[in-house]
């Protein structure tokens, strides 16, 4: 007798649902991430050391850890990783595209944070929000170095995405202090160039993804590439392209490969006009129509 076919996790019921929501219904909220963040991310697990950089073609990331004032002294932050920083940014990048404005307000505690992100934390563990809240310091303090070749000219730009950090002490549910950001400020340079280079996502995409920061940076990537493909055959890209591209943390490219073919499977559920062929050794990439129209980004809907 065979074994009963395993159920679907509830990863994989959230990932369906969004699909059919995505295929029948257009998007009421839409979301940005810098043109950069889109085709070269954060790391993806934590990295020793406090400089990382990934490079994509013509665009470089170099994040190097900061520090934060405790109300005592400065304290050295790690650099950011993970599936949470990715989507803060995304939360501060819409916002700020939005209301035009450089100053995000977060909210009054983790927990009203969370909500707004659509991330829940299982039985409301504090060792959870504390790490949330570590990850949030880091990359309030983090430095990027960010390159990009334009119109035929190579630009670099060199900020603190996050230039003021409001901070009182206050904890998501209890009497117990801790610090907690009330209000983020996105620096001048990062907000200007977000204004000219922002692309745009589908909320509904990024919020089924958003277990996996490689899943999150294959729907991002292919969201900027995919409309930009220009010949009829489509472009190649080769395994050895895409790990020097998502693969950094992983030694053997048989585990990359794996990995990589399980968040493709994901993306293209939710981003259901990407247009993909696979070869032997990779991939063709063909003219796609963007997951967000541009006539839909004409007025953002809040």
């Amino acid at each position: 007798m065979k074994n009963p076919a395993p159920e679907p996790s509830r990863v994989s019921n959230r990932i369906l649902d969004t699909s059919d929501e995505i295929i029948n219904n257009q998007p009421e909220k839409i979301d940005f991430l810098h043109t950069v963040l889109c085709q070269v991310g954060m790391p993806r697990k934590k990295t020793e050391g406090r400089i990382f950089e990934r490079e994509s073609g013509r665009s470089i990331i170099r994040l190097e850890s900061g520090a934060l004032f405790d109300g005592n002294t400065l304290v050295e932050q790690p650099l950011p990783y993970g599936s949470r920083p990715r989507l803060v940014m995304v939360h501060l990048s819409s916002e700020a595209m939005r209301t035009q404005s450089r100053k995000v307000e977060i909210g009054n505690s983790t927990r009203e944070f969370l909500k707004k992100l659509e991330i829940g934390i299982s039985g409301g563990k504090t060792g959870s929000y504390t790490m949330f809240q570590k990850q949030m310091q880091a990359l309030a303090a983090c430095r990027m170095t960010l390159g990009m070749s334009v119109g035929g000219r190579n630009v670099t730009l060199k900020t603190q995405p996050i230039s003021r950090f409001e901070a009182w002490l206050h904890n998501h549910d209890t009497a117990q202090l801790s610090l907690w950001p009330g209000v983020l400020e996105l620096s001048k340079e990062f907000f200007d160039t977000l204004n000219e280079h922002a692309v745009p996502l589908d909320s509904r995409a990024l919020s089924a993804l958003k277990h996996s920061a490689l899943a999150l940076d294959v729907y991002t990537w292919l969201a900027y590439r995919l409309c930009r493909v220009d010949r009829e055959p489509g472009v190649k890209v080769s395994w050895i392209n895409l790990k020097d591209q998502f693969g950094q943390e992983y030694g053997d490219i048989k585990d990359f490969r794996k990995e990589f073919r399980n968040a493709l499977s994901q993306v293209v559920l939710v981003y259901p006009e990407a247009r993909l062929e696979q070869i032997d050794d990779g991939f063709i990439l063909k003219s796609s129509p963007p997951p967000i129209q541009k006539i839909q980004v004409i007025m953002p809907i809040k």
